[in-house]
């Protein structure tokens, strides 16, 4: 069995952009009938066990740990209003929908892969986001990023090759280098490359010793070693506090693969896609069966 989860959120902006790129003025929902179109797509594939993870509300439990992190301050007003309007649709479509509100839509997705990952009926799991920080969850081949846009396979040694260090890294990674579409800034003068080289020696912020010294009788050679460690050693707070944001949840409930399952649309799609100025959709459901 394969099992297909899918970032709702960032599909939404995708679709939206990717329509915006053709027209001076997309359809008002524009966004919303193309991530129909993108999941009718994976069913035509063979796609059988869907989940489609939502930010229905964009802040989470993270703006209460720090309050930089990423809001719906700036979000266009057209996305903001389709994600409750894309997740009915999907749910009209019959498939499984988990609009976070307290999480994020990673954290379900997170979750989804350790209860499918715990099933040994399931062969593989595509996570469909190019998102870094989902990276964390794949493990060998078996579980895998999907990149629509580029039409790329992400999976663990496509991960080491990109960063420089493991899945269990990642996190770590985010921690001292920052990200700025969540909105934490790391720790000053790290970058991707003194993290990468530093945490493929230690594996955790925690590992990492206090003197750079130590470091150099390790074999870690990086630019600006002793900067780096004073910096690491008078801000772990810092570092720790942005690990902790960028480590995904794994135990939001998501509910049994078994309920996953696409068993047809249901009664209500068919007036959604007409709704939504998108008939057309039905018929490409049609052409299904």
């Amino acid at each position: 069995m394969h099992v297909h989860l899918v970032d709702g959120t960032y599909e939404l902006y995708r679709q939206h952009y990717g329509q915006a790129s053709k027209h001076s003025q997309p359809p008002p929902f524009a966004g919303t009938i193309g991530v129909l179109t993108s999941t009718i797509q994976l069913l035509q594939d063979g796609a059988t066990h869907i989940g489609v993870a939502t930010d229905h509300v964009i802040e989470s439990f993270r703006n209460d740990l720090y309050s930089g992190y990423k809001t719906s301050e700036g979000m266009e007003p057209v996305l903001l209003e389709q994600i409750p309007i894309l997740e009915d649709a999907l749910r009209a479509l019959g498939v499984t929908v988990w609009a976070m509100e307290k999480y994020e839509a990673d954290d379900a997705l997170a979750s989804a892969v350790r209860v499918a990952c715990e099933d040994h009926t399931v062969h593989k799991v595509f996570v469909l986001t190019p998102d870094k920080d989902l990276g964390q969850v794949v493990q060998g081949k078996r579980v895998v990023q999907m990149d629509r846009r580029n039409n790329v396979i992400i999976d663990e040694d496509a991960v080491k090759e990109k960063f420089g260090i493991g899945p269990s890294s990642i996190a770590d990674y985010l921690g001292l280098v920052g990200d700025s579409a969540d909105g934490f800034p790391g720790l000053q003068g790290w970058g991707a490359k003194s993290a990468s080289t530093v945490l493929a020696r230690y594996g955790t912020i925690d590992n990492i010793p206090d003197n750079h010294e130590q470091w150099v009788s390790d074999g870690v050679t990086v630019r600006g070693a002793e900067k780096l460690a004073t910096t690491l050693r008078t801000n772990r707070t810092d570092a720790q506090l942005f690990k902790t944001l960028a480590t995904l949840v794994q135990d939001v409930e998501v509910g049994e693969i078994a309920n996953w399952k696409w068993n047809g649309p249901t009664d209500r799609f068919e007036a959604v896609a007409e709704k939504l100025g998108a008939p057309q959709l039905v018929e490409r459901l049609r052409r299904l069966k």
